[in-house]
């Protein structure tokens, strides 16, 4: 199941690349309970973040939508049931039945427990692992043509690290992430980077973070979609590589503050 749902690749870096809401696949049999059209779906996933992975080479990349499944909540709002479920918006004409919503929480459960042997393949070769946890976010909800939402409240770059156990002792990798991310030089200026301002990371940090509070450093980071049109899809390829690389320049760093926590254990 998973072989087609989700990909986990291990590499020899220990900094894994997640795009956990990346997906747009929806199981046949889920179609036909389907209120919400694709084009409202494809807006509140989080389309190219799989493409943000490629700056590592352990990644993750989840392919089946939040609307079947969403990994980054716990099993019991990992379906959305109810429109506070999911932002306002009435995802189904009629509540699935029991046996194909106990299909999708199937995936939940083999997501969650293959994570934990991947996992643990770098906690036994590492010791410490970095999970750069790439999402994207809207900024233009009142419409296309609306004022976007206040920059002061939307950063471009939120990093969220709320969901950490061990926090001080992986600051100097946050503090790290964000330097570098900010000392870009993002077509001839400086990126809008700041922690926990609109997000403070979802259940799937969380979860980490609880079964590996000494050996994880997950960094939620969420990119507002200043490199696309929310409302179309449509990607603006200059803006989105010159994001890409921004990330990939924390890299080097990342795994320098990291080495200098596992030598210093």
């Amino acid at each position: 199941m998973g072989d087609n749902l989700w990909i986990m690749e291990k590499g020899e870096l220990p900094l894994i690349a997640t795009a956990i809401h990346n997906g747009h696949f929806i199981r046949e049999e889920l179609k036909k309970y389907l209120l919400i059209d694709e084009k409202t779906r494809l807006r509140e996933e989080d389309p190219y973040t799989a493409e943000f992975t490629d700056i590592s080479d352990s990644k993750i990349i989840v392919n089946v939508s939040r609307f079947e499944v969403d990994l980054n909540r716990p099993e019991s709002k990992a379906i959305y049931l109810k429109p506070e479920d999911s932002w306002g918006l009435k995802v189904w004409k009629e509540i699935p039945p029991k046996r194909v919503i106990e299909h999708s929480l199937k995936e939940y459960r083999l997501f969650y427990k293959e994570l934990k042997e991947f996992l643990n393949q770098f906690v036994k070769e590492s010791g410490l692992f970095v999970v750069y946890d790439i999402h994207s976010y809207n900024h233009r909800r009142k419409g296309a043509d609306a004022p976007p939402e206040d920059p002061e409240l939307n950063p471009e770059i939120n990093v969220g690290t709320g969901t950490m156990k061990n926090k001080e002792k992986f600051q100097p990798v946050i503090d790290r992430f964000i330097n570098d991310m900010r000392s870009y030089d993002f077509l001839g200026r400086s990126l809008d980077v700041r922690e926990n301002v609109k997000f403070f990371g979802g259940y799937f940090p969380k979860w980490i973070h609880e079964h590996y509070p000494d050996n994880a450093c997950v960094l939620s980071i969420e990119f507002k979609k200043i490199f696309m049109d929310e409302w179309t899809g449509e990607i603006y390829p200059e803006v989105f590589e010159e994001l890409k690389n921004a990330l990939g320049y924390t890299v080097k760093g990342v795994l320098e503050e990291l080495k200098k926590i596992g030598a210093n254990r």
